[in-house]
């Protein structure tokens, strides 16, 4: 199951530059996770100041 990110994003991108296999970007108002590339690891909730990701 890929994370999702929440309406609780502020958009600090913290998350984009931890994600191993980049399937994090800047979208309109937060930032998104694309599901065919996450793999599921966690580390961009781990560093999300916000508690905004979360698994799906």
């Amino acid at each position: 199951m890929a994370y999702v990110i929440s309406d609780s994003c502020v958009s600090c991108g913290s998350c984009a530059g931890e994600c191993p296999v980049g399937a994090i970007s800047e979208g309109d108002g937060k930032f998104e996770i694309d599901p065919n590339s996450c793999i599921d690891c966690g580390t961009c909730a781990g560093v999300c100041p916000t508690g905004a990701i979360a698994s799906e």
